[in-house]
């Protein structure tokens, strides 16, 4: 039995080893951790349990039979972050650079089983050159067995990619499929073809950082969620973001009690928005000054600005937040930013967490690049979001809430649940100077008439009475009263049962 025991130690060893000293060296030179490094970080000390420790490749072409590290490239298991439990893998690439194999993407597939039957979340850390040339089609049909797992995952457990090296080809399509993707800058990038292959197809010469890099993803395309300033930054933020999500669509998400007054109230809201509605003013200063404690986790901050997106608490209850920024595009929905949202929502609406959508809009995006694009098709996903969403809903209007955009925003016919909207809101078809130079356009020539036109429709119109008067507002409330209405209305929603006829699935405009 001692020898047995000895022989056990010794393979553990060998797989905590991974590809040996020399490339752990090696990882570390480029201020990047090991596989395992990674998991102790990100999980409650002690708590982590490996599976598949002992597997090995399958493979005999090309010397492979010779060369058979323990645990093939992946580290999997389960563990605890803050006391909840998570299913994990984290991609090794001092193995084979990470690549994947038949075997690797089998104790992948096992792991999100597992979770899926018992209802946790996934989170994967990515950090591998892709699929492994000696097993050839073997590796690709790995591939496509996490894929499936992706997609069945879906909207069952909250699935996160962590990109922690190269993540490229085909491998780029299940951090695709996940809910939440953050990069670490300088060290991580996803791109599909690399600039090899970009410079001979297209003979663009472009760096792998410019053309898939964190900054790349979290900016431009849109891909990312957050970029971080290295491992040890990435995996505490990850712990922290983690707090906000339920194990599953079963669950609602955690509570953590607070110590800030659901009925707090806030003056300096009732300052916020200038009296000219020309003027701009940051949405962050107001959801600050709303949830618990000021914090607020923004997701996609350097993304589609003009739309602020994140989680927060109310009450001790998290909840998701959308709101317009008016300091950016002065608020209007694009293309970008309704693609924003609305994955945004239906991730909310998916997991049980309450919408909470604070909106100052003056309308859509006009012009060519964005009817070109397809605003048509891109501002309906955000509208198909809103509608299909049973979670709680609740909805502040601070300012303009214009034409389609204010229907879109989460309004009463959308099945907003409590709609309010602050007194000094202008909710119309659109602003009072383009209205009255449609109505009255025989007088465009005369200035002084059309002012005062402008003001009469201000009067009649651009306020929040109107829809008041129809029930399309539930109450016009004080702005330094938004907390307070907000978590009384969040309890009473807090049983709140609504569903949508049966369906296979619905076809959202893609």
């Amino acid at each position: 039995m001692h020898d047995i025991i000895q022989q056990l130690e010794e393979r553990r060893q060998r797989a905590r080893l991974g590809g040996g000293q020399k490339r752990i060296d090696a990882q570390h030179a480029k201020g990047k951790l090991t596989a395992r490094e990674r998991l102790e970080l990100l999980l409650d000390e002690g708590t982590f349990e490996e599976w598949d420790m002992f597997v090995e490749h399958r493979s005999h072409d090309f010397g492979m039979a010779e060369n058979r590290p323990p645990g093939d490239g992946v580290v999997t298991g389960y563990g605890m972050i803050n006391g909840r439990l998570v299913f994990v893998f984290s991609q090794d690439f001092t193995v084979f650079g990470g690549a994947l194999s038949e075997a690797h993407a089998e104790k992948i597939c096992k792991v999100m089983d597992q979770a899926m039957k018992v209802g946790a979340p996934v989170i994967g850390l990515n950090d591998s050159g892709g699929a492994r040339i000696q097993e050839g089609v073997a590796s690709l049909g790995g591939y496509a067995e996490v894929f499936q797992r992706n997609v069945m995952a879906s909207g069952v457990v909250p699935q996160i990619s962590l990109i922690m090296g190269p993540c490229a080809g085909g491998a780029v399509y299940s951090p695709a499929m996940t809910d939440f993707i953050f990069m670490v800058k300088d060290s991580s990038y996803m791109f599909v073809t690399g600039p090899d292959v970009v410079k001979t197809v297209t003979h663009e010469e472009v760096s792998a950082e410019d053309l898939g890099g964190a900054l790349t993803h979290t900016t431009r395309s849109g891909v990312a969620d957050l970029a971080f300033e290295n491992d040890v930054d990435a995996l505490a933020m990850l712990r922290r973001f983690f707090n906000y999500l339920p194990l599953n669509n079963r669950e609602r998400a955690p509570t953590r009690p607070s110590d800030d007054p659901p009925d707090r109230s806030d003056l300096s809201l009732d300052s916020l928005v200038p009296d000219n509605p020309n003027l701009p003013y940051d949405i962050k200063e107001l959801i600050v000054k709303v949830v618990d404690d000021g914090d607020f986790f923004e997701l996609q901050p350097d993304h589609a600005k003009n739309i602020v997106v994140g989680f927060a608490r109310m009450d001790g209850h998290a909840v998701g937040i959308v709101a317009n920024q008016p300091l950016v595009l002065a608020g209007c929905l694009d293309i970008r930013s309704s693609i924003k949202a609305a994955r945004f929502v239906r991730f909310c609406d998916a997991f049980n967490i309450p919408v909470l959508t604070f909106v100052d809009v003056p309308g859509f995006m006009p012009g060519t690049a964005q009817e070109y694009g397809g605003i048509i098709k891109h501002g309906a996903k955000l509208l198909y979001a809103y509608a299909e969403c049973t979670v709680p809903k609740i909805t502040v209007i601070t300012r303009k809430a214009y034409g389609g955009a204010y229907d879109v925003m989460s309004s009463k016919h959308l099945r907003g649940d409590v709609n309010f909207a602050w007194p000094n809101a202008e909710i119309a078809v659109m602003g009072a100077k383009g209205a009255v130079e449609i109505i009255f356009r025989e007088d465009k020539n005369d200035p002084a008439k059309l002012a005062a036109r402008e003001a009469e429709y201000k009067q009649r119109f651009a306020n929040p009475f109107i829809a008041g008067a129809r029930g399309y507002i539930d109450d016009v409330i004080q702005p330094h009263e938004t907390r307070k209405r907000i978590c009384r209305s969040l309890v009473m929603l807090r049983d709140k049962k609504l569903e949508n006829p049966w369906r296979k699935h619905g076809n959202i405009p893609l």
